[in-house]
């Protein structure tokens, strides 16, 4: 995984399916899927430079990504208050194609991500 992009409040990641990422069906497990999702969603809610954790998440799978293909995670906030924040997940293959819808509910805890206490 590497990250594409990132600005307060959003950030985009992505990956290349490998081989060994495919289950018995030859298309993506799911759980991979979901941790390109999870590291799209711990980048955009640390964006703030706010020690923040996940309180919760959830996806839906919409498609199959099968091996070679390109995935993007994009994360987008949708909410924040003092302690919480909603996020929006929405991974897409190489062609634009929506292979996950996902959201993140975010908890903040005490300190900062870079030069924290």
């Amino acid at each position: 995984m590497r990250i594409t992009g990132m600005r307060a409040g959003w950030a985009r990641v992505a990956m290349t399916v490998r081989a060994d990422m495919v289950n018995g069906h030859a298309v993506c497990h799911g759980g991979i899927v979901f941790a390109l999702a999870d590291s799209a969603f711990a980048f955009a809610c640390n964006s703030h430079n706010e020690s923040t954790l996940a309180a919760a998440a959830s996806i839906d799978f919409l498609a199959a990504a099968r091996e070679g293909d390109e995935l993007t995670a994009e994360a987008s906030e949708l909410w924040r208050s003092r302690r919480n924040g909603l996020y929006e997940i929405i991974v897409s293959n190489q062609r634009g194609e929506r292979i996950a819808l996902a959201r993140g509910r975010s908890y903040r805890v005490d300190g900062q991500v870079v030069g924290g206490e």
